[in-house]
This record gives C-alpha cells, sequence and structure tokens, in this order.
C-alpha cells in the first residue's frame, strides 16, 4: 500500500542505500539477492501476507524531551511510526533563555536531567547525537518563546518583548525548525492576544513554514475557537494546523454540534482558498499536567516559594480564581478529573478530583492544591485524564478526508530509563485507529488509513521523499499484519506494546525484525530547507 489511498498491490522492494530503488512485481528479490555478492542473507524481509506501508508519521507528538532520554522510541517502533513531528501546543525544548522556568513547559521532563541546550540548533544537535530510532521534525512553540522574552507573566507581551521573540522565531526557523506552534490554553500563552500571534504567525509565513494551534477553548466558545485560529492565518498568510480539532466538543452543550460547525469553518476556509487543515489525538479523554491548574506567577521560584503560595490562604483565594485548561476540562463537575499515577501518594492515584474532595471535605479547587502539595517533588509530571469526550461527538472528525492524526503523546520504553513514564496514547494511538476503523467498524479502508497516516501528514509538512512507497523515497517502512495490528494499552494500563506490528525501517535501517528490536537506530533529525 503506497499511501496515496490506491488499492494494494503485491509487489517486491529493493533498497538500497536507505532509499528504495525498485518496485516489481517481477523482482524476486531473494534470487537478486543471492546473484549479489553484497547482500547477506539476511538482507531480505519476507512480508509475505503482510501489508508493507509507508512509515507511520506521527503529525503530533510531544516526544520532544523522551526522545533524549531514551531515543529508541520504543512505544512507537511498535506502531511503525517513523518520523514524529514535535513541539506542538506551544509545549518544547527550544529556546531556552532560563531552565528553571522551562521545565514547566516540557513534557516528559525529569527532574534528575538538565537542560544542556539554548538554541534550536543545539537542541537538534543534541537529538542528533543521540541517534533517535525516529526522523524527528521540530516546531518552535510559543510557550518557550514568552518565557524566553517575558518570563512567567499573565499579560500580553510588550514591543520590546515581541521584537525578542520574533528574533527567537526568525533564529529556531533558519536553523530548521518546520513552523511554529501556540498552546493558548496554557498558563504562559493564555494572556497572548491575537495580535501577538499574527505578528509571530507573519515570521512563520515568511519562511513559508506552517503555524499549528492548540487553540484557546474557552466554554462557551466552541465557534470563536475555531474562527480566530482561521482569522490568524488569514492576516499572516499562513497555513493553518488546528490541533486535536475536537477539543471543541467539550466548549458546548452539544458535543456534536461543536464539532460539526468547527469541520465546517474548516471546509468554508479551505473554499475560500486558505490552505487549513487538522488533526486529532486518538484518546476520548483529554490528558495533561495538573500543575496546569495554576497561573505562570504560581509557579515562579523554587519548590519551596510555590509550596508557600499553595499552603497560604490569601493566595489560594486568589488562585482559584484562574481559568486554566484544569477548570474547563472539568467543567464544573469535578468527577471528569480523574488522577493517574501519584508516586508519593500512590493511594490516590486512579481517583477522581470530585471523590478525593468528598473524602477529605474539600472543594475542588483545594483538593487540587492539597494534591499539588503533597506531590511537589512530582510538580510538573504528575498527570490528570478528563473526560471529556463522546466517541459519537467526535467521529465525524475523524472520517473528514483532511483528518491526520498523532499520538498527542510522548515516545516510551517499557524498559530503560523511561520505564516509569507514562503518557497515555503513546503505545495506543497508530494500532487503535487502524484496528477501530477499518477491522472493528469499516468506516475506513486499510488503504485510506494507511493515507491519513502517511501521505497526507508527509504533504502537510512539504515532504516529498516520504509518506509514500515510489522509486526514489526513502525506505521508511511500516510492515504489518493487519488481522493483528491492534492497541493492548489501557486507561489505567497503558504501557503496553501494541501487536502485529512485524517489521520497521528507518531510512532503510530494519529498527524492528520480526517484532524484536534489532538494537539499530536510522532515524535522522530532518532540518527545514536541508
Amino acid at each position: 500500500m503506497d499511501g496515496t489511498g490506491a488499492p494494494g498491490m503485491r509487489a517486491d522492494l529493493l533498497i538500497e542505500d536507505g532509499r528504495i530503488v525498485a518496485i516489481d512485481d517481477g523482482l524476486r528479490i531473494t534470487d537478486y539477492a543471492i546473484r549479489n555478492t553484497d547482500y547477506a542473507a539476511d538482507a531480505v524481509l519476507d512480508a509475505t501476507g503482510l501489508v508493507v506501508a509507508p512509515g507511520f508519521i506521527d503529525i503530533h507528538s510531544h516526544s520532544d524531551f523522551t526522545l533524549v532520554v531514551d531515543p529508541r522510541a520504543v512505544s512507537q517502533m511498535y506502531q511503525g511510526v517513523t518520523l514524529e513531528v514535535v513541539g506542538n501546543c506551544g509545549h518544547g525544548c527550544a529556546p531556552i533563555a532560563d531552565p528553571a522556568i522551562v521545565r514547566s513547559n516540557i513534557y516528559g521532563i525529569r527532574e534528575d536531567q538538565g537542560l544542556d541546550w539554548r538554541s534550536v540548533a543545539e537542541y537538534l544537535a543534541r537529538l542528533e547525537a543521540g541517534r533517535p530510532a525516529v526522523n524527528v521534525a521540530a516546531l518552535v512553540p510559543n510557550g518557550n518563546l514568552r518565557l524566553a522574552a517575558a518570563g512567567l507573566v499573565d499579560r500580553p507581551a510588550t514591543a520590546d518583548e515581541r521584537r525578542t521573540m520574533r528574533r527567537l522565531l526568525e533564529q529556531g526557523l533558519e536553523e530548521g525548525a518546520w513552523g511554529y506552534s501556540t498552546g493558548l490554553e496554557y498558563g504562559p500563552e493564555r494572556a497572548c492576544p491575537e495580535a501577538e500571534i499574527v505578528d509571530l504567525a507573519r515570521v512563520a509565513a515568511r519562511y513559508g513554514s506552517l503555524y499549528a494551534t492548540h487553540t484557546r477553548n474557552r466554554a462557551g466558545e466552541a465557534v470563536e475557537t475555531i474562527a480566530e485560529a482561521i482569522r490568524t492565518a488569514e492576516a499572516a498568510g499562513v497555513p493553518l494546523q488546528v490541533s486535536h480539532i475536537s477539543v471543541v466538543a467539550r466548549l458546548a452543550e452539544d458535543g456534536g454540534w461543536a464539532v460539526e460547525q468547527a469541520l465546517r469553518q474548516v471546509d468554508a476556509a479551505r473554499a475560500a482558498g486558505l490552505d487549513v487543515t487538522f488533526d486529532m489525538h486518538t484518546r476520548l479523554f483529554g490528558t495533561t499536567n495538573l500543575s496546569a491548574a495554576l497561573p505562570p506567577w504560581a509557579l515562579e521560584g523554587s519548590l519551596t516559594d510555590i509550596a508557600g503560595r499553595l499552603r497560604d490562604r490569601a493566595t489560594r483565594r486568589a488562585l482559584k480564581g484562574y481559568r486554566s485548561i484544569i477548570t474547563a476540562l472539568a467543567r464544573g463537575d469535578w468527577s471528569r478529573i480523574v488522577l493517574f499515577d501519584c508516586p508519593a501518594h500512590p493511594e490516590w492515584s486512579r481517583r477522581s478530583i470530585a471523590d478525593l474532595s468528598a473524602a477529605w471535605g474539600t472543594e475542588a479547587l483545594d483538593t487540587v492544591y492539597d494534591v499539588l502539595l503533597g506531590e511537589l517533588d512530582h510538580l510538573h509530571s504528575l498527570m490528570i485524564l478528563a473526560y471529556a469526550y463522546r466517541a459519537e461527538d467526535i467521529r465525524p472528525a475523524f472520517e473528514h478526508p483532511l483528518c491526520m492524526v498523532g499520538s498527542d503523546a510522548t515516545a516510551l520504553a517499557p524498559d530503560g530509563p523511561l520505564a516509569d513514564s507514562a503518557f497515555h496514547g503513546a503505545y495506543t494511538w497508530a494500532a487503535w485507529y487502524v484496528r477501530h476503523f477499518v477491522r472493528d467498524t469499516g468506516r475506513l479502508t486499510l488503504e485510506e488509513a494507511v493515507r491519513r497516516l502517511t501521505s497526507l501528514p508527509a504533504g502537510r509538512l512539504g515532504l516529498k521523499d516520504r509518506g509514500t512507497i515510489r522509486r526514489g523515497a526513502w525506505a521508511d517502512l511500516a510492515i504489518f499484519d493487519p488481522a493483528l495490528f491492534a492497541e493492548r494499552g489501557t486507561d489505567f494500563e497503558p504501557n503496553q506494546l501494541a501487536t502485529g506490528m512485524r517489521h520497521v525501517l528507518v531510512n532503510g535501517v530494519p529498527t524492528l525484525r520480526d517484532a524484536v528490536l534489532t538494537g539499530e537506530r536510522g532515524g535522522q533529525v530532518l532540518r527545514r530547507g536541508e
């Protein structure tokens, strides 16, 4: 299946120097290998009865830091992923001015590891030095720009700060980033006015890159949240990628209507000549750090300083006036907000804020602050599950022909330095998508599901030599059993490898062979313009 959506065909592939050099149903590659002494016997992969597809592209990943910690990307390998786009939702690893304050803006951060880079170029070089198993393309995150230029503030940037942000964005794009992202629902960016985003998106437009946005997402503003993103892109003249568009379902009483109108806005914008596309994550719940309940100023200073604020009654009263992504996800129903694993207090794990509040006799936000106090050493890694979506409401977005799919998670591994880490979607996203929409419901053909995981996101990035199987393309390949490819991870036991992926090649390097990691890593750090 070549990734274009065309019907599959039976054929052999010949790969040399990392690229596909021949596709032929009469090639008889085994005979070819035998005749050429340069080929060892183990250079032949038997894919009889399997699907050979382009490697899957994770258009919306948060693996910025975990790929530094463990470059094997095991959770992704077992799902056929060969390329990740990091730096989404305004979160990421570069640029950095003050390492102490940027840590809260990096998913998967580990308190025991430093940040030994500052610029996008230095970060990409650090990734490259680790020899990642997957290819990596990075966006420049708006949260990092604001933290570098203004620090932990809850106000629009000044003229001088905006100049600094523009300069840092220009530098990042010149150093190889593929675009600019925002996370307008998160603390560092909540105070960004539309004009500030337009100003920076114009920089991305000048460099011919894209603008990806985690939209503002205020309750009751399901129409406006998409309208603002489209206005911003139109004013800046930049291609727009709306991140996990289904979040609008939690902004209205009728989640299905909210999603449908978002899709209508996208279609209308495209009909008017704008370059607008979108992606979806594959969870029926949202997930983020519980510390996102706090405004930026509450996270300033040391852990002792933060604890002092959380204990102070007057400060708590002030904190309760802050509209965060956590309160938006709860929408007054705190049974929706469930703690994942609490390392210091495992007895709190997998319980809702409503449940703990009832047990402790506290108001919901006081419960949140008490949990953060109790897990202070894990302040920026304690995750929540927010049960805010219904499958029937978000299904139309998945079925739209423009819909790309991403993990919205970090690449992980069940062993090694990330064995104790979890991020929902990491082990399940692509496998769930294929299993659910192709095998279980039949809403997509396998060829169409493969297209949405390969050539569609490759085209969004402007990649001409990835995302399809054709002569001259890089040999990024996912080879799997379509009857067995499925996720095993669950809400509370997420760290389970997907099944059915037999072989994965990244730039021609066999990284997964016969469902076993080979120890070889062939990923490249992709710099735009190279």
